[in-house]
């Protein structure tokens, strides 16, 4: 498998931007989305190139910590996806740079604690993570607070640099 060439009509992009930067995003990450059946594992890593997987990752990241936090995060498969990848550094280069750091001071808690946190569990078990995994609770909080503020600097890098993660037709 290859990079697949990401195509996007200049209107669903038009479109997108009307309704602010989220709908701007949610145009590529959705072609992403489409185009990797909304896995990004083994067989779907080579259809994407770095610059579209970051952004992916922006997307799974925002959503699962704004619905369940770190340990959903990890729990539902994306651990290796935002912490085994260079997503980090992508974000510092996107201007993402507290993200950035936010990302590496997770990464260390994922890293010391990485089969506990990818452990198969039960719903209790589940819920019981939360109090083992406290540490989070804080870069939770200040994801939410910056989240706006690095939605509009990522959405400001991908406009800038469209041809990277796009050919809009």
């Amino acid at each position: 498998m290859e990079t697949k060439k990401i195509e996007i009509s200049d209107e669903a992009l038009r479109r997108g931007a009307e309704e602010g930067m989220d709908g701007f995003l949610k145009v590529f990450t959705d072609k992403y989305l489409e185009v990797t059946e909304g896995v990004p594992d083994a067989r779907t890593m080579p259809l994407l190139n770095g610059y579209q997987h970051s952004l992916l990752g922006y997307h799974f990241l925002r959503e699962e910590i704004n619905e369940g936090g770190f340990v959903q995060l990890i729990q539902n498969g994306y651990g290796p996806y935002i912490f085994d990848n260079p997503f980090a550094k992508a974000m510092r280069l996107f201007g993402a740079k507290e993200l950035s750091r936010l990302i590496y001071d997770a990464k260390k808690i994922y890293d010391e604690n990485r089969a506990d946190l990818e452990k198969e569990r039960d719903d209790d078990e589940f819920m019981a993570m939360y109090e083992r995994y406290e540490a989070f609770d804080d870069m939770e909080e200040e994801f939410m607070d910056m989240e706006e503020l690095t939605t509009a600097q990522i959405a400001e890098y991908v406009d800038n640099h469209i041809e990277e993660f796009a050919e809009i037709v």
